[in-house]
This record gives structure tokens, C-alpha cells and sequence, in this order.
């Protein structure tokens, strides 16, 4: 068949094609005219800003060391803690410095300055040989070792391993004091990343010393010096503990706490807080740190200056914590004197303004024999940490269940008398005559029968002397409640990194709901009872204990002028109890120190007092092998005063302070004694 050429088709399809072409032409003009303009603009129009941003972009801006943290200074606005300036040496690695250039240059400034070299160690040294003699040291491999390498057999790492094990003793005896000191610093010019600051030395740098580094900085390439800070301590120890540590300048960030630091932003050689009030508040206390350009020299720019951190007020009264400090070590001391002591380690307090949270002191003291003398810790951290069996100052509490759950009325009266769970050992109270005894009299004698027998209605318990005894378990979900709303087997919510909660028993035994009601089962810190004492003062506010009051935005002038934020009262919960209960209880602590009451004495003149004793059965790992072998005797004291209108309140412990071994039963009065001089010297500060 003869194929018909359609020159009408033909011509439509070229028409097509020219048309789109066209289009392509047109869309590609209209781009090139779009770039055109935007080089117009950017080239002539905006080329000043573009320039700008060009040299921003090509610069490197890097951070400065840590500048000087906030100060921290107490509730009457005495510093506490300080900054105080530090002559520092320092290298800093200028591009393109030759191993040798760095050698020659440690010898410069070993003949500069005296440094400690003890902690250069053997290794530091073969490795400084190394560096000294490299012509000798490639003579220490063999051939076939070399042909090994070649072959990749053997790695960079071997070849140096190999020349390390090499070097002899007497090579290394060959070096002089000069040579060892010149090793040490050496060491420190290389130890770390190339490009940070190696701290050379900062300790007992002399003028003599530091002026020379400076005017010899141009010929010392990469040596300079600066003043840098150190942590410093009006006050000496007092508080030490609590006020927290600072990371030093070659620590930098610990490793336990590089996660938590990284994530933040921060850099490893960054000198943080790494304990307690330091750690707290670092991102309060923290200075910003100054920003530097890097020129082409590999010199530096000062760009923005650093300032230090934000200061901050603690509650603390300093005088009354050395007060307290001070008791407590001479009674620790004294106590050790007296007979059945011989488990008997440390005593611990805490004074809080129970209207705030405030705490106002608080410290623990523990004394260790050594050779044959007694010498004193610090055991502050206790406070928050160290969980112990209560007794008796728990009983509060208790009565408040027995009201709340109407198995006890305002006023009854109960018989006092041992009671007997068959197969188990009588309980009794600390007398066996203690008679027939209202809710009041209750508690100034420290009736433990009195709670018994409340904590059997409550747990619906049917008792008959030595017969078996069965109770409900949520006898022990109720009476929890109402001790975790005081604060006690909880969290107090105090601003320290570290808090413990105590121990909770498991078993729902009656026996041990009877040792439960009077302190005698579960474990509370003494910051825990602090938050109880102070709820029951201040009419049942439980409230968050703090040891922040205020914080204040720092300044060149160093003053406190800017106020930035203040630590408000903080309400945790309120006690769920009838008022007329709360005061009844109340009414109980005052009791106690007053006619026949257990704590008469205790606060010696402290204005209406009230408080609650407590003596409690405890155990103890006599010889260190993490087995309880030893029944021992602890003592607590909860109080407050004025009663009325309270202006403190404050807790004692002292675990483990006596025992029955000794077939005597001697007690030391120590809590009594520790009492007593915190309520004077409280009121002789704040009359």
C-alpha cells in the first residue's frame, strides 16, 4: 500500500513545537532575569549586608573559661561564699607548633617557674623521651617490625607501644630535676584536647613568676597568664558540706555528671557545681561565660564580656549554724566519755521557722576514733539521708488517727497495761505503773499501752491477753496516710539534690501495727520530722522546707540591689483533722514539758514550750560487715516554742546511744543536753 503524505497534519505539529518553544524561551528569560536581579540586588543593593554576614559566618566565635559563679550569702546577708581571684598559668596551642618548638618551649618556662612534678609519672616521662629523642626511638624497632608495619601487620599504635616498652632505665636515670620538670609540663601542654587552655599551674603562683610569663608572653608562644577564681569560705567549714562543691579547673565535669551537663549545653572543661547547694542552684549561681573571635593567627578577640552568676540568700542563719555546730561537736565529744556508749557515733539537728519552711540551721556531727583520740565530722548530709527508728515523738500523729476514725474521744481515759500477743513478748510502756490516763496525760507520759489500745479499735481487733490478735491491714494504709501528711515516709520536697525516703516495713502483722503507732517500725530522716513538728506548730500546714530565700541579679558594684525572685510559703498539704483535734494534740506537747511531763528540761528557757521525747529500740553493725548484730538505744526530741505564736521549732537525734551489754543501765542524757542549749542559744540570738 502507497503511504499519503498529510501536509496539513505536518503542519499543525510544527506549529505545536514552535509554539512551545516559545513557551520554553519565554520561561527561561523570565529565570535568568530572576537571577539577574536577585546578583543585582545582593551584588550593589544589599552588597553591605551580605558582606556582613559573609564574615560572620567565615568567623569563628568560641567561649571563654567559666567566669566567677554568683555569691551565696546567708538570711542577715553575710556572705558566705566568695570568689576569690587566682594567678593562673596557662598554654594555649598556637596553630602550627612543632613538637620540638613545644619542648623548647617547656624548658623556657621550666626555668621560669617552680613546679610540682611528684605526679608525673613513669609512663609521662617514656613518653616525654619519645618526644626528646625520636631519632633514637625509631632505632628501637626492628627491621622485620618495620616491614610488619609496612604490611599493615602492625599498627601506629604498636610501633609506639614497642618504642614505650623499650626505653631502659638508665635511659630515663640520664634525666635531671630540670628534664623531669620540664616533662611534667609537657605532659600538661598535651594533655587533653589540643585546642582547650592546659592550666600549667595556679597554686602558690608568685608575682615573680607571673610577671615574667606576661612579659614574655610574645616570646612563649601559646604561655600567657590570667586571673581566674576560687571558691573561698568566710566562714570556714561552717555549712561546708551543704554549700556544695565547684569542679576545679583541670576537673572540669565530672564524669558521673557529664550526661546531665551536655545536654545542657555545656562544655567538658566547664567548671560546674557537682554537690549539693552548688548543684542545686547551678543554673542560678553559674557565671556566663565571656566570647572571644578566633583570628587567623589563631590568637583571640574579645568579643562580649563574661559576668558572674546571680547571688543568692540562703535561710541559714550563719551565727546560729556555728552555734549549733559547735554544741553539737562538744556534746558528740563529751558523750563518748560516758559509760554504754560504745556504739554511739553522731547526733543530728534541724531548726526550722514553722511558719515558713525556713530552715534556719542544721547540721550533724559524727565523732570517729583514731589512734587514741576522738576526732569530729561533719554528717550534715545526714539530715536528708540517714533514716533512723523514732519512737515515741511520732505519737501525734497517732492520737490524731484515733480521733479522726472516732476509736478515741477527746478526754477518755485509758488503763495502762502490758499488753500480750500469744507467742510474742509482753508490750508494755517504759513503766508498768503508769495507771489509768487521759489523751492528754497520754502523751506528757508516753504511754505506748494508751496508742496500743487505739490501734486495735482502729484495726478492728478483738484483744484477750495472750490470745491471738488479728486486725484489719488497712489499719496500717490508714495510720500511714496520716503520718505521710505530717511529711514522714514521703518526700519533704527540701531544695538539696539528694533525699531518702526511709524504710517501709512490709509485714501487716498486729504486733507490728502496735510497734508502727509508736515509732517503732518504719524509718523517717530528721528532716522528715522537722516538716512534722513544724506542721503541727503552725496549725497543720505542711510545708515544702526550704533553704533558698532569695535570689539577686549580680552586679560590677557587688551589692544585692535587684531583687530577681523570692522563695514564697509554700503549702504541701493541710493535716484532714477537726481543729479541736489538731489543738487537743497539741495541748499533749505542752504537757509534755511541763509538770510530770518526759521533757520537762529539755528546753530549758525557752518561752511555753512543747515538744515530745522519744526513746526507741534500734540495731546496729557493730564490727562493719553489713550484718545487724547489736540492740542498741536511740533517742529523739521534737519541739517548738512558743507554743502560742511559735518563732521555731527544731528536732534532735541521736541514734544508737546506749545499750544493755554492760549489764547497766545508764543512758546518756546527750539529746537532753543538745536540746536544751539550742532552745537558749536560739532565744539568746532571737529574743
Amino acid at each position: 500500500m502507497k503511504y499519503k503524505f498529510n501536509f496539513k497534519k505536518t503542519r499543525f505539529i510544527k506549529e505545536i513545537i514552535e509554539k512551545r518553544f516559545n513557551i520554553l524561551i519565554g520561561i527561561i528569560i523570565c529565570i535568568f532575569s530572576i537571577v539577574a536581579f536577585r546578583l543585582f540586588t545582593v551584588q550593589l543593593i544589599q552588597n553591605e549586608k551580605y558582606t556582613e554576614l559573609a564574615l560572620e559566618n567565615a568567623t569563628n566565635i568560641v567561649d571563654g573559661p567559666s567566669a566567677p559563679r554568683g555569691r551565696i550569702y546567708d538570711r542577715n546577708y553575710n556572705i558566705i561564699v566568695d570568689n576569690i581571684p587566682v594567678k593562673t598559668i596557662y598554654y594555649k596551642k598556637i596553630k602550627g607548633t612543632t613538637v620540638k618548638e613545644e619542648i623548647d618551649l617547656a624548658y623556657k618556662v621550666a626555668e621560669i617557674i617552680e613546679i610540682d612534678y611528684s605526679k608525673l609519672s613513669e609512663t609521662n616521662l617514656k613518653e616525654f623521651w619519645l618526644a626528646k629523642y625520636e631519632k633514637e626511638a625509631e632505632k628501637k624497632i626492628k627491621e622485620n617490625e618495620w616491614t610488619k608495619y609496612n604490611e599493615r601487620k602492625l599498627s601506629d599504635k604498636d610501633i609506639y607501644n614497642l618504642k614505650i616498652s623499650r626505653i631502659t632505665a638508665e635511659e630515663l636515670a640520664e634525666f635531671s630535676e630540670l628534664d623531669k620538670e620540664t616533662a611534667y609540663i609537657y605532659y600538661l601542654m598535651n594533655n587533653g584536647y589540643s585546642y582547650d587552655e592546659k592550666i600549667i599551674k595556679n597554686e602558690d603562683v608568685t608575682e615573680q613568676e607571673y610577671a615574667n610569663i606576661s612579659e614574655n608572653a610574645e616570646e612563649l608562644k601559646g604561655f600567657n597568664t590570667k586571673l581566674d577564681w576560687e571558691r573561698s569560705y568566710p566562714y570556714g567549714d561552717t555549712f561546708k558540706t551543704i554549700l556544695g562543691k565547684v569542679s576545679s579547673q583541670s576537673q572540669g565535669i565530672p564524669a558521673e555528671l557529664k550526661d546531665d551537663y551536655l545536654k545542657k549545653g555545656y562544655s567538658l572543661n566547664d567548671r560546674v557545681g557537682i554537690s549539693y547547694l552548688e548543684y542545686q542552684y547551678e543554673d542560678i549561681l553559674k557565671g556566663t561565660k565571656p566570647k572571644y573571635k578566633i583570628l587567623s593567627d589563631n590568637s583571640y578577640e574579645l568579643v562580649e564580656e563574661g559576668k558572674r552568676g546571680n547571688d543568692i540568700v540562703l535561710s541559714i542563719d550563719i551565727n546560729l549554724q556555728q552555734e549549733l555546730e559547735k554544741i553539737l561537736t562538744e556534746e558528740v565529744l563529751a558523750t563518748k566519755q560516758e559509760p554504754n556508749t560504745e556504739y554511739y557515733d553522731k547526733s543530728m539537728a534541724v531548726i526550722q521557722d514553722p511558719n515558713t519552711g525556713e530552715i534556719l540551721a542544721m547540721a550533724g556531727k559524727q565523732v570517729v576514733k583514731e589512734g587514741n583520740e576522738y576526732k569530729v565530722y561533719d554528717y550534715t548530709p545526714g539530715i536528708t539521708t540517714s533514716p533512723v527508728i523514732v519512737g515515741s515523738v511520732v505519737k501525734g500523729a497517732s492520737m490524731l488517727v484515733g480521733y479522726n476514725t472516732g476509736n478515741l474521744q477527746i478526754g477518755e481515759k485509758i488503763k495502762d497495761e502490758c499488753i500480750k500477743i500469744k507467742d510474742t513478748p509482753e508490750k508494755c510502756s517504759w513503766s508498768k505503773r503508769l495507771g489509768t490516763l487521759d489523751d492528754i496525760k497520754a502523751l506528757a507520759q508516753s504511754s505506748n499501752v494508751y496508742q496500743f489500745k487505739i490501734a486495735i479499735r482502729v484495726g478492728g481487733g478483738n484483744y484477750q491477753y495472750n490470745q491471738p490478735l488479728k486486725i484489719n491491714e488497712e489499719a496500717f494504709d490508714i495510720y500511714r496516710n496520716m503520718y505521710n501528711s505530717f511529711g514522714l515516709g514521703v518526700e519533704t520536697g527540701i531544695d538539696l539534690p539528694v533525699e531518702s525516703t526511709g524504710y517501709k516495713g512490709t509485714s501487716t502483722l498486729a504486733g507490728h501495727l502496735l510497734d508502727f503507732v509508736i515509732g517503732q517500725y518504719d524509718t523517717y530522716t530528721p528532716i522528715q520530722l522537722s516538716q512534722y513538728v513544724t506542721t503541727l506548730a503552725n496549725g497543720g500546714d505542711r510545708l515544702e522546707p526550704h533553704l533558698l530565700k532569695e535570689v539577686y541579679v549580680s552586679n560590677k558594684e557587688g551589692t544585692l540591689d535587684e531583687l530577681k525572685s523570692k522563695t514564697e510559703r509554700k503549702v504541701l498539704n493541710k493535716i484532714d483533722t477537726e481543729e479541736k483535734y489538731l489543738n487537743r494534740v497539741k495541748e499533749g506537747f505542752i504537757a509534755v514539758m511541763n509538770g510530770n511531763g518526759l521533757g520537762v528540761g529539755y528546753m530549758g528557757n525557752a518561752p511555753n514550750p512543747a515538744g515530745k521525747t522519744g526513746t526507741s529500740e534500734s540495731f546496729y553493725d557493730s564490727d562493719g560487715d553489713g550484718v545487724i548484730d547489736k540492740e542498741t538505744v536511740s533517742k529523739t526530741f521534737i519541739g517548738y516554742a512558743p507554743a502560742d505564736n511559735p518563732k521555731m521549732s527544731f528536732v534532735v537525734l541521736s541514734p544508737n546511744v546506749s545499750h544493755n551489754y554492760n549489764n547497766s543501765s545508764y543512758s546518756s542524757n546527750v539529746n537532753k543536753r543538745i536540746s536544751s542549749r539550742i532552745s537558749n542559744k536560739f532565744f539568746e540570738l532571737y529574743p
